[in-house]
């Protein structure tokens, strides 16, 4: 029987709004309104114990943080609702997700314009599996090493090759402006690029799983596990406290919305 430990912290950064959204569903009650710093026993196979989303809004204060919202409470709604193989679960939940954010439009055509990255997290009996849409990066932190396991769908990667390739210098892909923009996101129409796990990973006690937005890009991937790895023994909520205090501690002058929703397997 798996349990899981979960907390998400956040910062507004340098704006003066939020808009990001993070929510999880510990397994049991309204999947609208996650229990916080919740403990949750597992079913084997493809039933889930918890599930966990974030998404990173974009379109202005109004339209990026209603977007947010939206994608993560269809999504939990939709994954926890469904019955189906995870893999088809949480395809469905991206898919409603999206419905839901064309509706809205529909509804109100001023918000057009409007969407959200995802990042969709199912943990049960087997291990965890995702699917993501943008740029909001998925973190297992295992045995004092990080790794990401989502595919990054801004420019970034594109520009990276260059620099592999020779065509540009690692000076020149790190300021380019174009590093953020997305190759994919939510808005209600054909979502270009999805990564989706095709079997589940299986996790250890201890392990470490971090869904974030991409305002962490502030912190190194080694401070990261560095982060994670000093308050691992105190529990999700220290590890995400204690993330969003390195983000703030740089000072940043342009730092962006940073949110985190951290889960650690239990005993």
């Amino acid at each position: 029987m798996n349990r899981f430990d979960c907390a998400v912290a956040a910062t507004r950064g340098a704006r003066d709004y939020q808009e990001d959204s993070a929510a999880y569903w510990p397994g049991e009650g309204d999947p609208f309104a996650p229990a916080p710093d919740a403990d949750a026993s597992s079913s084997a196979g493809d039933i889930a114990t918890v599930v966990a989303v974030l998404a990173d809004g974009m379109g202005g204060h109004t339209g990026g943080a209603l977007a947010s919202r939206i994608v993560c409470e269809q999504f939990l709604k939709s994954a926890v609702v469904h019955q189906a193989a995870m893999h088809d679960r949480l395809l469905a939940a991206l898919n409603e997700a999206n419905d839901a954010v064309a509706a809205k439009v529909a509804d109100k055509p001023v918000l057009s314009g409007m969407g959200s990255t995802l990042v969709g997290v199912a943990f049960g009996g087997t291990g965890m599996q995702w699917v993501s849409v943008g740029d909001s990066p998925l973190y297992l932190f295992r045995r004092g090493e990080i790794a990401v396991l989502n595919e990054d769908h801004s420019l970034a990667p594109e520009l990276d090759r260059l620099v592999a390739a020779g065509r540009l210098t690692e000076a020149e892909a790190r300021r380019d402006p174009r590093r953020h923009m997305l190759r994919s996101a939510i808005t209600g129409d054909e979502i270009d690029l999805v990564d989706v796990s095709r079997q589940p990973l299986a996790l250890e006690v201890d392990d470490y799983v971090v869904l974030a937005s991409d305002g962490i890009a502030t912190l190194e991937p080694a401070e990261i596990g560095r982060i994670i790895q000093a308050y691992a023994a105190d529990g999700a909520n220290a590890v995400a406290t204690a993330l969003i205090r390195g983000i703030e501690a740089l000072r940043e002058p342009h730092q962006d919305n940073a949110t985190v929703l951290v889960v650690r397997q239990l005993g």
